[in-house]
Protein backbone atom coordinates (compact mmCIF):
# COMPACT_ATOMS: atom_id res chain seq x y z
CA UNK A 1 0.00 0.00 0.00
CA UNK A 2 1.82 3.39 -0.63
CA UNK A 3 2.14 5.78 2.29
CA UNK A 4 1.12 9.19 1.19
CA UNK A 5 2.00 12.24 3.64
CA UNK A 6 -0.65 15.20 3.67
CA UNK A 7 0.74 18.21 4.73
CA UNK A 8 -1.87 20.78 6.23
CA UNK A 9 -5.50 20.12 8.07
CA UNK A 10 -7.51 22.73 7.17
CA UNK A 11 -10.28 22.10 4.48
CA UNK A 12 -7.93 21.23 1.67
CA UNK A 13 -6.00 18.84 3.55
CA UNK A 14 -8.92 17.52 5.19
CA UNK A 15 -10.81 16.99 1.54
CA UNK A 16 -7.95 15.74 0.45
CA UNK A 17 -6.49 13.09 3.44
CA UNK A 18 -10.45 11.73 3.08
CA UNK A 19 -10.49 11.10 -0.75
CA UNK A 20 -7.49 9.23 -0.60
CA UNK A 21 -8.27 7.35 2.68
CA UNK A 22 -11.34 6.27 0.54
CA UNK A 23 -8.89 5.25 -2.17
CA UNK A 24 -7.36 2.41 -0.47
CA UNK A 25 -3.52 4.67 0.56
CA UNK A 26 -2.03 4.47 3.57
CA UNK A 27 -2.22 8.40 4.72
CA UNK A 28 -0.77 10.49 7.29
CA UNK A 29 -2.19 14.08 8.12
CA UNK A 30 0.09 16.66 9.67
CA UNK A 31 -1.42 19.54 11.30
CA UNK A 32 0.47 22.32 13.20
CA UNK A 33 -2.20 23.30 15.46
CA UNK A 34 -3.82 21.31 18.16
CA UNK A 35 -7.27 20.54 15.92
CA UNK A 36 -8.45 20.67 12.35
CA UNK A 37 -9.39 23.65 10.98
CA UNK A 38 -8.02 26.14 13.46
CA UNK A 39 -6.66 28.81 11.08
CA UNK A 40 -8.30 29.92 7.79
CA UNK A 41 -11.11 27.33 7.77
CA UNK A 42 -12.16 28.19 11.17
CA UNK A 43 -14.69 31.13 10.57
CA UNK A 44 -15.29 32.04 7.01
CA UNK A 45 -18.15 33.45 4.95
CA UNK A 46 -19.78 29.83 5.02
CA UNK A 47 -20.91 30.06 1.38
CA UNK A 48 -20.43 27.47 -0.96
CA UNK A 49 -21.05 29.57 -4.17
CA UNK A 50 -20.31 28.87 -7.46
CA UNK A 51 -22.02 31.94 -7.84
CA UNK A 52 -18.95 33.94 -6.26
CA UNK A 53 -16.58 32.16 -8.54
CA UNK A 54 -16.20 35.46 -10.75
CA UNK A 55 -12.15 35.66 -10.86
CA UNK A 56 -10.59 38.73 -9.80
CA UNK A 57 -8.17 39.36 -12.14
CA UNK A 58 -9.66 42.44 -14.18
CA UNK A 59 -8.68 45.82 -14.44
CA UNK A 60 -11.69 47.30 -12.07
CA UNK A 61 -9.93 45.43 -9.19
CA UNK A 62 -6.79 46.87 -9.97
CA UNK A 63 -8.29 50.66 -10.25
CA UNK A 64 -10.39 50.10 -6.85
CA UNK A 65 -7.01 49.00 -4.98
CA UNK A 66 -5.23 51.90 -6.00
CA UNK A 67 -8.29 54.33 -4.74
CA UNK A 68 -8.50 52.98 -1.90
CA UNK A 69 -4.91 52.02 -0.96
CA UNK A 70 -4.72 54.88 1.34
CA UNK A 71 -8.09 54.17 3.05
CA UNK A 72 -8.39 52.33 6.57
CA UNK A 73 -12.45 50.84 6.12
CA UNK A 74 -11.79 49.87 2.20
CA UNK A 75 -13.40 46.79 1.20
CA UNK A 76 -10.02 46.28 -0.78
CA UNK A 77 -6.69 47.41 1.16
CA UNK A 78 -3.35 47.04 -0.18
CA UNK A 79 -0.15 48.12 2.29
CA UNK A 80 1.34 50.46 -0.24
CA UNK A 81 5.12 49.07 1.28
CA UNK A 82 6.62 47.12 -1.25
CA UNK A 83 8.09 43.57 -1.57
CA UNK A 84 9.51 41.33 -4.05
CA UNK A 85 6.83 38.81 -3.27
CA UNK A 86 3.65 41.25 -3.15
CA UNK A 87 5.24 43.32 -6.53
CA UNK A 88 5.63 39.89 -8.50
CA UNK A 89 2.66 38.95 -6.98
CA UNK A 90 0.83 41.59 -8.55
CA UNK A 91 2.81 41.59 -11.73
CA UNK A 92 1.43 37.92 -12.69
CA UNK A 93 -2.40 39.35 -11.48
CA UNK A 94 -2.13 41.87 -14.47
CA UNK A 95 -0.67 39.22 -16.51
CA UNK A 96 -3.07 36.72 -15.95
CA UNK A 97 -5.89 39.65 -16.89
CA UNK A 98 -6.44 38.04 -20.47
CA UNK A 99 -7.48 34.74 -19.15
CA UNK A 100 -10.41 36.33 -16.46
CA UNK A 101 -13.16 35.03 -18.17
CA UNK A 102 -11.97 31.45 -19.20
CA UNK A 103 -11.27 31.42 -15.44
CA UNK A 104 -14.09 32.33 -14.02
CA UNK A 105 -16.26 29.88 -15.88
CA UNK A 106 -13.41 26.93 -15.22
CA UNK A 107 -14.16 27.75 -11.32
CA UNK A 108 -18.35 27.78 -11.48
CA UNK A 109 -17.39 24.89 -13.46
CA UNK A 110 -15.15 23.22 -10.31
CA UNK A 111 -17.83 24.75 -7.73
CA UNK A 112 -20.96 22.75 -9.42
CA UNK A 113 -18.78 19.93 -9.32
CA UNK A 114 -17.77 20.02 -5.45
CA UNK A 115 -21.20 19.90 -4.55
CA UNK A 116 -22.48 16.55 -5.19
CA UNK A 117 -18.93 15.14 -3.23
CA UNK A 118 -19.69 17.35 -0.40
CA UNK A 119 -22.83 16.45 0.23
CA UNK A 120 -22.50 12.49 -0.15
CA UNK A 121 -19.53 12.99 1.81
CA UNK A 122 -21.74 14.79 4.38
CA UNK A 123 -24.56 11.99 4.13
CA UNK A 124 -22.06 9.01 4.40
CA UNK A 125 -20.12 10.39 7.62
CA UNK A 126 -23.54 11.52 9.44
CA UNK A 127 -21.56 15.44 9.13
CA UNK A 128 -23.59 17.84 11.13
CA UNK A 129 -22.65 21.67 9.74
CA UNK A 130 -25.28 23.84 9.85
CA UNK A 131 -26.59 23.45 6.29
CA UNK A 132 -28.70 25.42 4.68
CA UNK A 133 -29.45 24.91 1.23
CA UNK A 134 -31.49 28.33 0.80
CA UNK A 135 -29.89 30.02 -2.47
CA UNK A 136 -27.84 33.04 -2.17
CA UNK A 137 -28.99 36.35 -3.13
CA UNK A 138 -26.27 38.93 -4.23
CA UNK A 139 -27.13 42.81 -3.62
CA UNK A 140 -26.60 45.55 -5.95
CA UNK A 141 -27.58 49.35 -5.10
CA UNK A 142 -26.99 50.78 -8.67
CA UNK A 143 -27.33 50.81 -11.95
CA UNK A 144 -23.81 50.17 -12.93
CA UNK A 145 -23.05 47.43 -10.53
CA UNK A 146 -26.17 45.30 -11.85
CA UNK A 147 -25.00 45.62 -15.14
CA UNK A 148 -21.57 44.23 -14.65
CA UNK A 149 -23.50 41.14 -12.78
CA UNK A 150 -25.24 40.37 -16.07
CA UNK A 151 -21.84 40.22 -17.69
CA UNK A 152 -20.68 37.86 -15.07
CA UNK A 153 -23.66 35.36 -15.24
CA UNK A 154 -23.12 34.86 -18.39
CA UNK A 155 -19.78 33.94 -17.94
CA UNK A 156 -21.40 31.22 -15.35
CA UNK A 157 -23.74 30.12 -17.57
CA UNK A 158 -20.91 29.12 -19.45
CA UNK A 159 -19.82 26.88 -16.45
CA UNK A 160 -23.01 25.56 -15.95
CA UNK A 161 -24.32 27.69 -13.54
CA UNK A 162 -27.99 29.24 -13.26
CA UNK A 163 -28.62 32.27 -11.64
CA UNK A 164 -31.20 35.04 -12.34
CA UNK A 165 -31.70 38.91 -11.90
CA UNK A 166 -34.72 39.69 -9.63
CA UNK A 167 -36.45 43.15 -8.66
CA UNK A 168 -35.72 44.84 -5.55
CA UNK A 169 -40.00 43.20 -4.48
CA UNK A 170 -38.48 40.12 -5.55
CA UNK A 171 -35.52 40.61 -3.14
CA UNK A 172 -37.78 41.41 -0.19
CA UNK A 173 -39.65 37.91 -0.67
CA UNK A 174 -36.70 35.94 -0.62
CA UNK A 175 -35.22 37.72 2.64
CA UNK A 176 -37.73 39.59 3.66
CA UNK A 177 -35.58 40.78 6.59
CA UNK A 178 -33.28 42.71 4.34
CA UNK A 179 -33.08 46.42 4.91
CA UNK A 180 -32.31 49.63 2.60
CA UNK A 181 -32.33 50.27 -0.85
CA UNK A 182 -31.16 48.04 -4.35
CA UNK A 183 -31.17 48.29 -7.42
CA UNK A 184 -32.03 44.86 -8.36
CA UNK A 185 -30.04 41.34 -7.33
CA UNK A 186 -29.73 38.11 -8.78
CA UNK A 187 -30.15 34.87 -7.06
CA UNK A 188 -28.56 31.62 -7.17
CA UNK A 189 -30.98 28.87 -5.90
CA UNK A 190 -28.76 26.14 -6.06
CA UNK A 191 -25.63 27.87 -3.52
CA UNK A 192 -25.95 26.70 0.09
CA UNK A 193 -24.35 27.70 3.37
CA UNK A 194 -22.39 25.94 5.98
CA UNK A 195 -20.26 25.73 9.38
CA UNK A 196 -16.71 25.25 7.55
CA UNK A 197 -15.02 24.82 11.03
CA UNK A 198 -17.65 22.14 11.94
CA UNK A 199 -17.56 20.35 7.96
CA UNK A 200 -13.80 19.91 8.44
CA UNK A 201 -13.64 18.73 12.12
CA UNK A 202 -16.27 15.93 11.07
CA UNK A 203 -14.82 14.62 8.25
CA UNK A 204 -11.10 14.56 9.61
CA UNK A 205 -12.92 12.27 12.27
CA UNK A 206 -14.30 10.54 9.28
CA UNK A 207 -11.10 9.92 7.53
CA UNK A 208 -9.65 8.79 10.61
CA UNK A 209 -12.03 6.51 11.46
CA UNK A 210 -11.82 5.05 7.85
CA UNK A 211 -7.83 4.71 8.66
CA UNK A 212 -5.92 7.71 8.11
CA UNK A 213 -3.61 9.08 11.12
CA UNK A 214 -3.61 12.52 12.29
CA UNK A 215 -0.82 14.17 13.67
CA UNK A 216 -2.02 17.32 15.22
CA UNK A 217 0.00 19.57 16.93
CA UNK A 218 3.10 18.54 14.27
CA UNK A 219 5.40 21.73 12.51
CA UNK A 220 6.44 20.40 9.49
CA UNK A 221 10.36 22.26 9.53
CA UNK A 222 11.24 20.44 6.48
CA UNK A 223 10.32 18.18 3.48
CA UNK A 224 11.99 16.82 0.73
CA UNK A 225 11.72 14.68 -2.24
CA UNK A 226 13.08 12.78 -5.08
CA UNK A 227 12.12 10.24 -7.99
CA UNK A 228 12.24 7.40 -4.90
CA UNK A 229 9.85 8.87 -2.63
CA UNK A 230 9.39 11.85 0.29
CA UNK A 231 10.69 12.88 3.52
CA UNK A 232 8.72 14.72 5.79
CA UNK A 233 10.65 16.01 9.20
CA UNK A 234 8.68 17.63 11.87
CA UNK A 235 10.46 18.23 15.04
CA UNK A 236 9.82 15.39 17.28
CA UNK A 237 11.08 12.80 13.95
CA UNK A 238 11.84 12.06 10.10
CA UNK A 239 9.19 9.99 8.18
CA UNK A 240 9.50 8.16 5.03
CA UNK A 241 7.10 8.15 2.50
CA UNK A 242 6.19 7.30 -1.31
CA UNK A 243 4.30 10.95 -2.14
CA UNK A 244 3.47 14.13 -0.29
CA UNK A 245 0.54 16.04 -0.45
CA UNK A 246 0.91 19.70 -0.10
CA UNK A 247 -2.31 21.18 0.97
CA UNK A 248 -0.55 24.05 3.63
CA UNK A 249 -2.25 27.31 3.04
CA UNK A 250 0.08 30.57 2.93
CA UNK A 251 2.72 27.96 3.87
CA UNK A 252 2.93 26.04 0.83
CA UNK A 253 4.89 28.37 -0.71
CA UNK A 254 7.68 28.07 1.37
CA UNK A 255 7.71 24.34 1.21
CA UNK A 256 7.06 24.06 -2.42
CA UNK A 257 10.74 26.22 -2.78
CA UNK A 258 12.04 23.37 -0.88
CA UNK A 259 10.71 20.89 -3.70
CA UNK A 260 11.93 22.79 -6.30
CA UNK A 261 8.43 24.64 -7.29
CA UNK A 262 7.86 27.70 -7.32
CA UNK A 263 4.11 28.38 -6.17
CA UNK A 264 3.92 32.17 -5.47
CA UNK A 265 0.93 32.04 -2.63
CA UNK A 266 0.16 35.48 -1.15
CA UNK A 267 -1.44 35.93 2.47
CA UNK A 268 -4.69 37.76 1.42
CA UNK A 269 -6.21 38.39 4.96
CA UNK A 270 -10.40 38.49 5.18
CA UNK A 271 -12.35 39.45 8.01
CA UNK A 272 -14.94 38.11 10.12
CA UNK A 273 -17.54 38.36 12.54
CA UNK A 274 -20.02 35.99 14.27
CA UNK A 275 -22.63 37.75 15.55
CA UNK A 276 -24.56 36.09 18.03
CA UNK A 277 -28.76 35.79 18.44
CA UNK A 278 -28.91 35.92 21.57
CA UNK A 279 -32.62 37.05 21.98
CA UNK A 280 -35.89 35.88 19.97
CA UNK A 281 -36.32 39.66 18.09
CA UNK A 282 -32.47 39.03 16.75
CA UNK A 283 -32.67 35.41 15.62
CA UNK A 284 -36.51 36.43 13.78
CA UNK A 285 -34.84 39.47 12.35
CA UNK A 286 -30.94 37.85 11.10
CA UNK A 287 -31.62 36.91 7.49
CA UNK A 288 -32.10 33.15 6.46
CA UNK A 289 -30.91 33.58 2.88
CA UNK A 290 -27.35 34.55 1.88
CA UNK A 291 -26.33 37.36 0.78
CA UNK A 292 -23.32 39.23 -1.33
CA UNK A 293 -23.36 42.29 -1.11
CA UNK A 294 -20.78 43.52 -4.03
CA UNK A 295 -20.14 47.03 -3.25
CA UNK A 296 -18.99 46.13 0.50
CA UNK A 297 -17.34 42.82 -0.47
CA UNK A 298 -19.27 41.27 2.29
CA UNK A 299 -21.14 38.13 2.28
CA UNK A 300 -23.23 36.29 5.30
CA UNK A 301 -24.40 33.08 6.41
CA UNK A 302 -27.08 31.94 9.00
CA UNK A 303 -25.51 29.01 10.76
CA UNK A 304 -28.07 27.58 13.49
CA UNK A 305 -30.56 29.24 14.79
CA UNK A 306 -28.23 31.74 17.02
CA UNK A 307 -25.15 32.08 14.52
CA UNK A 308 -25.38 35.05 11.84
CA UNK A 309 -21.72 35.29 10.16
CA UNK A 310 -20.01 38.19 8.30
CA UNK A 311 -17.14 37.86 6.19
CA UNK A 312 -15.29 40.03 3.39
CA UNK A 313 -12.63 42.24 2.75
CA UNK A 314 -8.90 41.52 1.18
CA UNK A 315 -5.94 42.95 2.89
CA UNK A 316 -2.56 42.93 1.33
CA UNK A 317 -0.15 42.91 4.19
CA UNK A 318 1.69 40.17 4.38
CA UNK A 319 2.07 37.27 7.07
CA UNK A 320 -0.29 39.75 9.34
CA UNK A 321 -3.18 38.09 11.28
CA UNK A 322 -3.66 41.15 13.44
CA UNK A 323 -7.27 41.53 14.01
CA UNK A 324 -7.98 45.50 13.30
CA UNK A 325 -10.63 47.79 14.64
CA UNK A 326 -10.72 49.71 11.67
CA UNK A 327 -11.38 46.67 9.53
CA UNK A 328 -13.92 44.89 12.28
CA UNK A 329 -16.20 48.05 12.57
CA UNK A 330 -17.25 48.54 9.08
CA UNK A 331 -18.75 44.59 9.37
CA UNK A 332 -20.65 45.54 12.32
CA UNK A 333 -21.92 48.72 11.02
CA UNK A 334 -23.62 46.52 7.74
CA UNK A 335 -25.24 44.42 10.51
CA UNK A 336 -26.76 47.25 12.00
CA UNK A 337 -27.77 49.16 8.48
CA UNK A 338 -29.15 46.30 6.72
CA UNK A 339 -30.73 44.17 9.13
CA UNK A 340 -31.63 46.40 12.19
CA UNK A 341 -33.51 44.44 14.46
CA UNK A 342 -30.55 42.28 15.08
CA UNK A 343 -28.37 42.99 18.16
CA UNK A 344 -24.59 43.26 17.92
CA UNK A 345 -24.31 43.04 21.63
CA UNK A 346 -22.26 39.93 21.63
CA UNK A 347 -19.95 39.76 17.88
CA UNK A 348 -17.17 37.40 18.07
CA UNK A 349 -14.65 38.85 14.83
CA UNK A 350 -11.59 37.08 13.40
CA UNK A 351 -9.50 36.78 10.42
CA UNK A 352 -7.39 34.33 8.26
CA UNK A 353 -5.24 34.48 5.51
CA UNK A 354 -6.53 33.29 2.21
CA UNK A 355 -4.09 31.23 0.38
CA UNK A 356 -4.03 32.83 -3.74
CA UNK A 357 -2.55 32.50 -6.65
CA UNK A 358 -2.11 35.59 -9.06
CA UNK A 359 -4.29 34.35 -11.23
CA UNK A 360 -6.84 33.27 -8.86
CA UNK A 361 -6.98 29.28 -9.57
CA UNK A 362 -5.91 26.89 -7.49
CA UNK A 363 -2.91 24.74 -7.71
CA UNK A 364 -3.76 20.96 -7.67
CA UNK A 365 -1.63 18.07 -9.40
CA UNK A 366 1.92 16.87 -9.14
CA UNK A 367 4.63 18.73 -8.76
CA UNK A 368 8.38 18.76 -10.40
CA UNK A 369 9.60 15.92 -8.58
CA UNK A 370 6.72 12.65 -9.60
CA UNK A 371 6.27 11.89 -6.04
CA UNK A 372 4.43 15.39 -4.97
CA UNK A 373 2.01 16.86 -5.46
CA UNK A 374 -0.10 20.14 -4.76
CA UNK A 375 -3.61 20.76 -3.63
CA UNK A 376 -3.67 24.92 -2.42
CA UNK A 377 -4.15 28.22 -3.56
CA UNK A 378 -7.89 28.65 -3.46
CA UNK A 379 -7.91 32.01 -2.18
CA UNK A 380 -11.64 33.17 -1.02
CA UNK A 381 -13.42 29.48 -2.85
CA UNK A 382 -11.22 27.13 -0.35
CA UNK A 383 -14.42 25.67 0.98
CA UNK A 384 -16.38 25.63 -1.84
CA UNK A 385 -13.82 24.11 -4.27
CA UNK A 386 -12.31 21.73 -1.81
CA UNK A 387 -14.36 18.62 -2.14
CA UNK A 388 -13.44 18.56 -5.81
CA UNK A 389 -9.81 19.51 -5.72
CA UNK A 390 -9.29 16.96 -3.33
CA UNK A 391 -10.91 14.23 -5.69
CA UNK A 392 -8.75 15.79 -8.87
CA UNK A 393 -5.58 15.05 -6.19
CA UNK A 394 -6.52 11.98 -5.43
CA UNK A 395 -7.06 11.09 -8.58
CA UNK A 396 -3.41 12.15 -9.66
CA UNK A 397 -1.91 10.59 -6.45
CA UNK A 398 -3.34 7.13 -7.48
CA UNK A 399 -2.63 7.57 -11.07
CA UNK A 400 1.17 8.19 -9.83
CA UNK A 401 1.24 5.08 -7.63
CA UNK A 402 0.06 2.76 -10.58
CA UNK A 403 2.41 4.27 -13.05
CA UNK A 404 5.50 3.39 -10.17
CA UNK A 405 3.71 0.04 -9.36
CA UNK A 406 4.34 -0.20 -13.55
CA UNK A 407 7.06 1.31 -14.45
CA UNK A 408 5.82 0.73 -18.60
CA UNK A 409 3.25 3.09 -17.90
CA UNK A 410 4.94 6.10 -16.61
CA UNK A 411 5.40 9.20 -18.59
Amino acid sequence: MQRIAVIGGGITGVTAAYALVKRGLDVTLYERSRYAAMETSFANGGQLSASNAEVWTHWPTVLKGLRWMLCPDAPLLVNPRPTWHKLSWFAEFIAAIPRYADNTAETARLAIAARDYLYRWARDEDIEFDLEQRGILHIYRDRASFEHAASVSRLLARGGLERRAVTPEEMRTIEPSLAGDYYGGYFTESDATGDIHKFTQGLATAAERRGATLRFGEQVRDVQADAAGAEVITEFEHESYDGVVVCAGVASRHLAARLGDRLNVYPVKGYSITVHLDDPDSRQAAPMVSLLDDEAKLVTSRLGADRFRVAGTAEFNGIDRDIRHDRIRPLVDWVEQCFPGVSTRRVVPWAGLRPMLPDMMPRVGRGRQPRVFYNTGHGHLGWTLSAITAELVADAVTLASSEQAQPGLAR
